[in-house]
């Protein structure tokens, strides 16, 4: 008998974090004439509300993506721009208590509307929505016939509220707006100044709104969050400075507490900052600081080779602490090499030099920091002196981060209690873990590591979830040791919505914000919502 079934051309799913360039490369086609995304917004979408999250896929290729957070009621229905409501493009605001759905992403490749794409979208919102039984879903709608409009001697709308009530009676057609009618949504009214961007909406926007049939709209919503375990055991080793002979001791030195982490069953060890310059104690002379940051940095094939080998060995995620590493543009960066036990290599440059390796090392800041997904979710890592600048940790914990590695290197009391100081007021501005690992001890005839300070800690919020004093684990000030610790990552999720204070929540996105250079991709983009409506220009419309 032959087998006449051919396999699916349409796949629609939750988007996962491999989805993120094709997503990026769809929103392009969809809307040249919008800023794009970066990467890392996409990720903090995907990693803020996984659940609320969906591409379609035909034939293989993404043709469509939607984005969707939950919100309370308050913030939900407020007359909020674009970027308030969507914490600049993050999904940041994701309220897991929240009893509505607000849609702030809905893009459609213009090569396939008409095949009801987004019409599939806005069933998956729909059946998530009633499978939670939320109130509804709401969102700012494009009405891009708008700005033509206004220039009509016929049918001529003075205003976006005589628009949009022309568009209702039938007098004018906006196609972006009869499909979210069409789709069961209700004008609410209208957002002025919703996307400035948006320009034949000429900024506006409608608030369109579906109330969930089988939620009793009278009584008081009872969503909350449940005090759940996911729980993620930590490793700080506060690494001793010793003389090596060579490069084989230096790694058995670094295999000994990865083998000892991995017995304790430790999901991720982190290593200090410049933990590799113990290696220069194996040159047959001393080295000026130009010579001896070039002989480090011919080490660095190995050094990543060798970590990645370990971290699939002793099935354990390594923050390489930091490497002088000469980059394509001959400069010189201070960089994390975290290894993955999945065999992945990511790096996290330095952002900010101190003036002392600038000054004596040439070392050069780098210009790109991003949360790193990894197999217990998003990390990111702050290299010492970045851990002082917040608005760093407030981008990784944007794009989902809900634990920041440290690396430190200070020489004195003073310059660690800098970073100790400011890696606490990380972690409770953004409800989030902070690990710090320091060197100790000093290395003879190396420049630089005369002495060193360390009290190496696994650092929380300060809420009734957690330790009392915010220190989850810290070690012995000055003493090589291994540091282990569980923290519980719902926790986490806990605090940020129902705990005594909710700073991610409470932020005055009305007020400020951070933007970032687009030079360097870092720009922050403001956009809305598409339907899968006909095209009103080269690539459509932008609305629920």
């Amino acid at each position: 008998m032959t087998d006449t079934r051919t396999k699916a051309r349409l796949e629609i799913r939750p988007a996962k974090p491999k989805d993120v360039r094709a997503i990026a490369d769809l929103v392009r086609r969809a809307y040249d004439e919008l800023p794009a995304y970066t990467h890392g917004e996409i990720r903090g979408q995907l990693n803020n509300y996984p659940e609320g999250c969906f591409i379609a896929k035909l034939d293989g290729t993404l043709v469509g993506y939607c984005a969707t957070m939950r919100l309370d009621e308050r913030v939900a229905l407020a007359d909020l721009t674009w970027d308030e409501v969507t914490g600049n493009g993050f999904g940041s605001r994701h309220d897991p208590t929240g009893d509505w759905l607000y849609g702030y992403e809905m893009c459609v490749d213009p090569n396939v509307r008409g095949t009801r794409i987004g019409r599939r979208l806005y069933e998956e919102r729909r059946a998530l929505a009633e499978r939670l039984d939320l109130t509804g879903i709401v969102f700012g709608g494009r009405m891009p016939g708008y700005a033509r409009a206004l220039r009509r001697k016929r049918n001529r709308a003075e205003s976006p509220q005589e628009y949009l009530q022309m568009v209702l009676d039938g007098k004018i057609h906006d196609p972006v707006l009869r499909f979210q009618l069409a789709n069961g949504f209700e004008p609410m009214g209208i957002l002025e100044g919703y996307l400035p961007e948006d320009k034949p909406s000429k900024a506006n926007a409608v608030k369109m709104v579906w109330r969930n049939p089988y939620v009793d709209s009278d009584a008081p919503p009872k969503h909350r969050l449940p005090r759940g375990v996911e729980s993620v055991r930590i490793a700080t080793c506060q690494l001793q400075a010793r003389a090596v002979k060579d490069f084989e001791e230096f790694i058995r030195q670094i295999e000994y507490f990865v083998d000892v982490a991995a017995d304790y069953e430790a999901d991720f060890i982190v290593f200090p900052e410049l933990f590799t310059l113990m290696l220069l104690s194996a040159e047959e002379k001393e080295l000026s600081s130009v010579e001896a940051i070039e002989a480090l940095s011919r080490y660095t094939p190995r050094i990543r080779k060798r970590l990645s080998e370990m971290a699939l060995q002793f099935n354990i995620n390594i923050i390489g602490g930091s490497h002088p590493t000469r980059m394509e543009d001959g400069d010189i960066h201070n960089v994390a090499y975290v290894c993955l036990r999945d065999g992945s290599v990511h790096a996290q440059e330095k952002i900010h030099p101190t003036p002392n390796e600038a000054y004596w090392w040439n070392i050069k800041g780098g210009d790109s920091i991003d949360a790193i997904q990894t197999d217990c979710g998003p990390i990111g890592v702050l290299i010492c002196y970045d851990s002082e600048f917040p608005e760093l940790a407030r981008r990784l914990v944007d794009e989902g981060a809900r634990i920041i590695f440290v690396p430190f290197c200070t020489d004195s009391r003073q310059g660690y209690m800098r970073v100790r100081y400011c890696a606490q007021a990380r972690a409770i501005e953004n409800q989030c873990y902070v690990v710090m690992s320091g060197n100790v001890g000093n290395l003879p005839n190396v420049a630089n590591m005369d002495i060193q300070y360390a009290q190496s800690c696994i650092l929380t919020p300060c809420d009734f979830p957690f330790a009392r004093d915010g220190i989850a684990a810290e070690a012995s000030e000055n003493v090589e040791t291994l540091t282990i610790s569980d923290v519980n990552l719902a926790d986490l999720s806990w605090a940020r919505a129902e705990g005594t204070v909710q700073n991610l929540a409470d932020r005055r996105f009305d007020l400020y914000r951070i933007e970032w250079d687009k030079r360097v991709g870092q720009v922050s983009a403001r956009i809305g919502e598409s339907g899968d409506a006909p095209s009103t220009g080269p690539h459509g419309g932008r609305g629920g």
